[in-house]
């Protein structure tokens, strides 16, 4: 269909265009009497060429539209994806010779057909390379690629050359379900049963903390290996070096055998441990790659160690060490003030029970305590020296003697704010024992949160009995009361549990311990334990001393493997922070360091990340050629061997389906817009412009 002109106005004003052009002429040529004396010839041309000019332009204020349809032929595409996984070169003996024939297959295609490569393993990549090293194979990842890309275009026909051995994504099968059209198959690999030996599958923990113990469940498999035996062993990998921790013999009882066998480690050192597992090499196995695989544990040293120091013996003390030794991350030691020299800097928290006392004042461990800004809980008792007690801490202040004491019990303050705890608590917690408190009056400073307030008989008062603050950066709370086995001891009677005591002195101890990162430069890896084919990124935070985020100086980091060698970096600078891409990185453990100067100090942020091996690949060696006949007859394609490669292009040739598709498009363009109008125009107003001066109009 050609061309046609159409109007944004009714096309009857075309009339009026005509008439004002002609009306325009007849005034300009025969009205006036500037020509009159010139021959008639001249002035129809004129008048003629005016009459069109005026017409034209006033034509065009009506926004003239010409339409027309365009046809274009689009070639069925045919996508070509090759597997690129490290089955595929195992099971593949004459890589050049793969590799011209597939080069035949594309070269044959591209002369009817749009022709797209693609590589897949990790991941879908345009082109084929045939490097052959992704670590793992996902065939479903390029069909749904394929859909989402070409399922609205002429997508003729799909080649996929594989193994048919997937370890990541869903089943090729189901995973291509969307696709309407061929899918053609190339079975690479080798599907014959090879003796062989190998480990499976290990499932276990990433992270596990330091004293515990841990388990790995290692899965293995064996074909053709009746009646062989085996060692499983495990192995500490440090350094260039491996230690023998764990080894179980395993007798292979049948062709098809199948174990599971579970293994329990000591998390007997903290940081990023890797281990080996693997099984020894059979006689007559063909390949001993899949005998071991290696694993990465993340092993904390989370545990807080705490300090109980008392003036005496008390059963407080028992009561306050069963609740906190509940939780494992922490380690208490108790302590008799004046029976021992305390070392204060291995300690997270300390616990002051009825200390400062009358007989030591804790002048010199307080001052250690300060030194170290080691938070701190203290509980007030009858052997408390309440002068010394007010001086050891400003915010929490007791007047009054311990000659005569209250027996207290307790009730919550609703706005405290600083942790949640039960909501069952505040209705349960007066009912429990009283403790034994002075005499006397009790006040907090503003800044104090109240969690506990003493209730004496039946008064609820505004005397604080459990109060936490903040003093020069480090958090302190006071218990004015002790006695608090009695609670731990009625809870149980009244619950068969500790639930109530142990959550009020657990999130007490879970709060004041918390150490909050007061660091100027922070430094973070994304993860502690990084795939071989992950990048590892890094970020990093720096504060001026309102701790506002600034960035202006440059960051540094290196990063060291285990043999020593250091590789150098920089940070690319964010709006306000720092990060960094530094790729990926070899199999193995690494430290980092990262450095920044600012207002003439260097301030520095280290930790350690180790980088594990993907082993799926050598898991699976034999070809899986039934997933792949499957996926080729659901589509209507064919399995092709790699000796008759050239037989897909064939088939694709000769299927009915796979045809030029011819699409027509309405295009629309504004009459305005086109070049030759213009021409027209100023070839006619600028031959009139000539006759006229020619001939004495101007």
């Amino acid at each position: 269909m050609g061309p046609n002109i159409s109007f944004q106005y009714p096309i009857w004003f075309v009339v009026f265009c005509l008439l004002l052009g002609l009306i325009y002429a007849l005034f300009l040529y025969f009205k006036d009497n500037t020509f009159r004396e010139q021959s008639k010839v001249l002035r129809w041309l004129l008048g003629f060429m005016r009459f069109l000019t005026v017409s034209f332009l006033s034509m065009l204020l009506l926004s003239p539209l010409i339409k027309s349809m365009v046809t274009e032929t689009k070639k069925p595409i045919i996508v070509v994806a090759q597997d690129n996984s490290e089955s595929i070169l195992s099971g593949m003996k004459d890589t050049a010779s793969y590799k011209a024939a597939i080069r035949n297959v594309t070269a044959g295609l591209k002369e009817d057909f749009d022709l797209v490569e693609y590589s897949f393993g990790s991941e879908v990549r345009e082109g084929i390379d045939f490097s052959f090293t992704d670590k793992v194979s996902d065939m479903s990842s390029v069909l749904n690629e394929v859909y989402d890309l070409y399922s609205n275009q002429n997508l003729g026909a799909v080649i996929i050359a594989s193994d048919g051995i997937y370890n990541q994504g869903s089943n090729p099968v189901y995973a291509g379900a969307k696709l309407n059209v061929p899918v053609y198959t190339i079975a690479l690999g080798d599907t014959l049963l090879k003796k062989d030996i190998s480990i499976k599958k290990i499932y276990h923990n990433r992270i596990a903390y330091l004293g515990d113990k841990f388990s790995i469940q290692v899965d293995v498999g064996a074909q053709n290996c009746k009646g062989a035996n085996t060692t499983l062993g495990v192995y500490k990998v440090d350094g260039g070096g491996t230690t023998k921790v764990k080894s179980e013999s395993i007798y292979i009882e049948n062709n098809d055998f199948f174990t599971t066998k579970e293994i329990i480690l000591d998390a007997n050192q903290p940081g990023v441990q890797r281990y080996r597992v693997s099984v020894n090499k059979i006689s007559g196995e063909v390949s001993s790659v899949n005998n071991s695989k290696d694993i990465f544990i993340d092993i904390l040293d989370a545990r807080q160690k705490i300090l109980l120091v008392a003036n005496s013996p008390h059963p407080d003390l028992s009561a306050i060490k069963q609740t906190i030794t509940k939780n494992k991350n922490y380690e208490v030691d108790i302590a008799y003030i004046g029976k021992t020299n305390i070392n204060v800097s291995k300690y997270d928290f300390a616990i002051l029970h009825q200390l400062p006392s009358d007989q030591q004042a804790l002048t010199t461990l307080l001052g250690k305590l300060n030194s170290k800004k080691l938070p701190r809980l203290f509980i007030v008792g009858t052997q408390s020296s309440l002068g010394s007690f007010n001086a050891a801490q400003n915010f929490f202040k007791i007047k009054g003697n311990l000659t005569s004491t209250n027996d207290v019990t307790a009730t919550v303050n609703s706005a405290f704010n600083l942790f949640t705890i039960n909501d069952n608590i505040p209705k349960k917690l007066p009912k429990f024992a009283p403790l034994v408190a002075p005499f006397g009056d009790f006040t907090v400073t503003p800044d104090a949160q109240v969690l506990l307030y003493q209730k004496i008989g039946s008064v609820e008062t505004k005397y604080p009995l459990l109060a936490f603050a903040e003093e020069r950066d480090t958090k302190v709370a006071v218990l004015a009361a002790e006695g608090i086995w009695k609670w731990r001891v009625f809870d149980y009677l009244q619950h068969k549990n500790h639930d109530i005591f142990d959550e009020i002195f657990g999130k007490t101890i879970q709060y004041l311990s918390v150490k909050e990162d007061k660091r100027k430069f922070r430094v973070n890896v994304s993860k502690n334990i990084f795939n071989e084919n992950e990048s590892i990124f890094f970020d990093a935070e720096l504060y001026n001393e309102s701790y506002e985020l600034i960035n202006e100086p440059d960051a540094s980091l290196i990063i060291s493997n285990g043999e020593g060698k250091d590789f150098n970096f920089t940070f690319t600078k964010t709006q306000r922070a720092y990060t960094l891409n530094v790729g990926k990185l070899p199999v193995g453990n690494y430290t980092y360091k990262a450095k920044i100067t600012t207002m003439g100090k260097e301030l520095s942020g280290s930790g350690k990340f180790s980088v594990q091996p993907i082993q799926l690949e050598s898991f699976e060696t034999t070809a899986d050629h039934g997933v792949l006949r499957l996926l080729s007859n659901q589509f209507g394609g064919h399995l092709i061997y790699p000796d008759n490669l050239i037989a897909v292009v064939d088939s694709i040739k000769n299927k009915e389906e796979v045809q030029p598709v011819l699409y027509a498009t309405s295009k629309t363009r504004s009459v305005i817009n086109l070049k030759w109008i213009f021409f027209l125009l100023l070839f006619l107003l600028t031959i009139e412009w000539f006759l006229r001066k020619f001939y004495g109009g101007y």
